[in-house]
This record gives structure tokens, sequence and C-alpha cells, in this order.
């Protein structure tokens, strides 16, 4: 084994420890922490496969504006633990273990339908998350998604600024 695998397997580990962690959580608070242990694990992860540009839009992004903003909402809601009765409605247990069953199937179908395996993987070059290289297909690949958004982004702006005024 490579030391390059161990670390992946060692992050991997945390990351799935975390999200375990926010998803059987009781406290919100606790859980929205957890759910920045987990993007901050995913920046680390970009970082190993060589692009900084994304494990620093993950970070900014991510961890430092919206998780941030979620923990601000959840302090001013006031956190709230679960009681030990209160738990999920009795139908959706049942329809989440179906669904997850389905998903697995969906999965496994997936894997077995390939034949010959999963082939050779391919490694991105460094280059392909530069920030140049993501402008580059940013700007002439995507260029109409990128307009549409960005339109769609400023509406919604707007939106919220004419909803809140008296």
């Amino acid at each position: 084994m490579s030391i390059d695998l161990l670390i992946f397997l060692g992050l991997a580990l945390v990351a799935v420890g975390a999200a375990l962690g926010m998803l059987f959580s009781r406290n919100t608070v606790y859980a929205v922490l957890f759910l920045v242990l987990v993007m901050l694990v995913l920046a680390v992860l970009y970082l190993i496969l060589g692009a900084p540009f994304l494990a620093l839009a993950q970070v900014t992004v991510y961890t430092g504006a919206i998780m941030v903003l979620f923990l601000f909402a959840v302090m001013v809601l006031g956190p709230q633990k679960l009681a030990e009765g209160e738990g999920p409605i009795s139908w959706q247990r049942p329809w989440a273990f179906g669904l997850t069953a389905l998903f697995l199937v969906e999965v496994v179908y997936a894997f077995a339908a390939r034949v010959g395996g999963l082939g050779k993987l391919t490694c991105a070059t460094a280059a392909a998350g530069s920030p140049a290289a993501i402008g580059k297909v940013l700007f002439n690949q995507y260029l109409l998604p990128f307009e549409v958004t960005s339109v769609l982004l400023l509406v919604a702006a707007v939106g919220a600024v004419v909803l809140t005024r008296e």
C-alpha cells in the first residue's frame, strides 16, 4: 500500500464518520459542525486530486459561507434536541429503507452490467483544475447555462429584497 492510498483511506474514514455523526446527532449544532468537517475533508481530497482551485472554492463557498449561514440560522432559531420518544413519522422509515435498497440494487446492477470491469481509470492533468482551464470551459462550452444561472441568481436577490420591504 502506498502512502497516498493510506492518506485517502484515512480521509475517507473521517468523512464517512463525520457524515454518520451528522446524521445521528441529536443536537442540531453538532450536526452542522459535523457537516463543516465533511466539507473540509472534501477540500483536502480536492487538493490530493490536484485541483487547488476547487479546494479553495470548497472552503470559501461551502464551508466558509453556506455552513456558517446554517450555523447562524440554527443558533438564531435555537438549538433543539430530539426527545427520546420523538422520531420520524411511521411511513418514513419503510420508504427510506425501500429507496435505499432500490438504490443499492441499481448500483450493483451498474457495476455488474459493465463488461470487463471498470477499465483503466485516467487521472486528469494538473492543469485541468486550474482557474484558467475552468474559465475556458465555463465561458466557452457552458456560456449559456452560466449566464442563465447568473440572471436567475440576480432575480432571486431582487425578489428577496422586494419581499422584505415594507
